[in-house]
């Protein structure tokens, strides 16, 4: 079965392939969709429903995509929907950690967590899958490996950060992986 991820982000079709091997899985840039599809929604379902919807009715395929904000208690679930565009329009990772590091400096609460939310379009009917994954804020960078604030973000139980964990680590306990395992649940039980 084939199936778009509506992202043009590299890294997480390769998070996403590696938790899918049953499907092959296309990106916006194996379809040709070279267009930036705007996320306007207030809410990180509206985001995704947008994205999805734009392929399924733009070029009749089979599609999911995702919105996922970092919620920072201490900043009353900041960045949250806005998490990817923080510190400005760029989508710059290290500019977004340097502000919510900044932001974090004299505050002892660091509790975050990371939610992603899954629209799927198949055949004409939509469905949504959330995970979250609960962890705190580091007050440095720490590691090399995933995206965007990964090497800030530290889950619960553990004592390193997502940055620094193999794919498939990251894949088992991350809010991304947990709505994917209940989107692979649903396509299996067709």
């Amino acid at each position: 079965m084939k199936i778009v991820f509506a992202t043009h982000n590299a890294n997480k079709v390769q998070e996403v392939s590696a938790l899918l091997p049953s499907l092959e899985l296309l990106s916006l840039d194996a379809i040709r969709c070279h267009e930036d599809i705007p996320e306007t929604a207030a809410t990180l379902e509206g985001n995704a429903h947008l994205k999805a919807f734009h392929v399924f009715e733009n070029y009749g395929l089979n599609c999911f995509a995702d919105d996922t904000g970092l919620e920072v208690a201490a900043l009353d679930g900041a960045p949250g929907v806005y998490s990817a565009r923080y510190a400005g329009p760029e989508n710059d990772a290290v500019k977004n950690m340097d502000k919510l590091l900044k932001e974090l400096e004299n505050k002892p609460n660091r509790a975050a967590r990371f939610r992603t939310v899954i629209c799927l379009y198949l055949n004409g009917r939509v469905h949504y899958f959330e995970g979250s994954c609960e962890g705190s804020i580091s007050k440095e960078k720490s590691g090399c490996k995933g995206f965007g604030y990964d090497p800030i973000f530290i889950p619960k139980g553990f004592d390193r950060s997502f940055a620094e964990m193999t794919l498939e680590e990251k894949g088992r306990i991350s809010h991304r992986g947990l709505a994917v395992a209940k989107l692979i649940q649903f396509l299996n039980a067709l």
